[in-house]
């Protein structure tokens, strides 16, 4: 049977987590609280109820070889395959890691075949090629079938989010300084997507509501219409992220609706208040 291994930052709620048997490494964040696992030391409830507060503001580390290679010798008891499915090697060095515990495993687990994919996506984008591999390795798929859904899931996948502010984007240095004030002044409300692998500002709007529409705009351009799978993400804003839901069921046929909140090593770049959605076709 083939195992699907991946990182916090899929973000994937934590009932498709055990529903599909999802190995998961946590990333780091290093804060005045000490150094968390991603989503294990602190609740993301927790997590982002302290965040505005936090005297200084957190940084992030992805997972070491050794974080991986621990995690193949956990799996390695449930088959003879793995997954790993990691979040842009562009914008991250997880999948590098990934890739150096895969080297190393061929000698320490011989006897397991060990692909590791790079999905050039974030969030939720990342998230699906990490759930519909899982569900393909649970139909019985063989390792190179589960490689290619999650290869093909991530290349077909729309992700973007918008926020009140670009304060927490500007901090975490997600964009430049000038950018963030001259939007700071403006009161615009950014959109932000994937661009050749890393977080790109897409376009920008004079309201929330208006980036809301924007966001669905660019997800029509990319999937025009037809069957999706949508995921709405937040950070600290599930009410809010709800707008997204008439929005797309104006567009497309939603056959299955995920809600999921960003995990910390995420939603401390974006920060509170963060929404957005990715889809992919059915």
């Amino acid at each position: 049977m083939v195992t699907v291994v991946t990182d916090s930052c899929a973000s994937v709620p934590q009932t498709l987590i055990e529903q599909l048997n999802i190995e998961v490494v946590p990333y780091y964040l290093h804060t005045t609280l000490g150094t968390l696992r991603d989503g294990v030391d602190m609740p993301p409830d927790a997590f982002y109820a302290w965040l505005p507060t936090a005297p200084a503001w957190p940084t992030t580390a992805n997972p070491a070889p050794g974080d991986y290679l621990e995690a193949l010798r956990r799996v390695a008891a449930r088959g003879d395959s793995v997954v790993m499915v990691c979040m842009t090697g562009t914008g991250s060095g997880g999948f590098q890691s990934a890739t150096l515990a895969r080297q190393i495993a061929t000698e320490d687990l011989p006897r397991l075949d060990v692909r590791v994919i790079d999905t050039q996506q974030v969030a939720l984008a990342h998230g699906w090629a990490v759930i519909q591999a899982a569900r393909a390795a649970l139909d019985g798929g063989t390792v190179e079938q589960v490689a290619a859904v999650a290869r093909d899931v991530a290349a077909r996948a729309f992700v973007g989010f918008t926020n009140d502010t670009l304060a927490y984007l500007q901090r975490g240095g997600r964009i430049g300084k000038v950018a963030g004030m001259v939007g700071e002044a403006l009161s615009l409300k950014p959109v932000i997507g994937m661009r050749g692998g890393m977080p790109a500002s897409l376009a920008v709007a004079r309201s929330r509501s208006g980036a809301y529409r924007r966001i669905v705009t660019l997800a029509a351009g990319r999937i025009p219409g037809g069957s999706v799978r949508a995921a709405l993400m937040h950070v600290a804003a599930q009410d809010e992220v709800e707008k997204f839901r008439v929005l797309l069921e104006e567009r497309y046929s939603v056959v299955e609706w995920i809600v999921a909140q960003l995990s910390p090593a995420l939603g401390c770049h974006s920060g509170p208040g963060t929404v957005g959605i990715s889809i992919i076709p059915a």
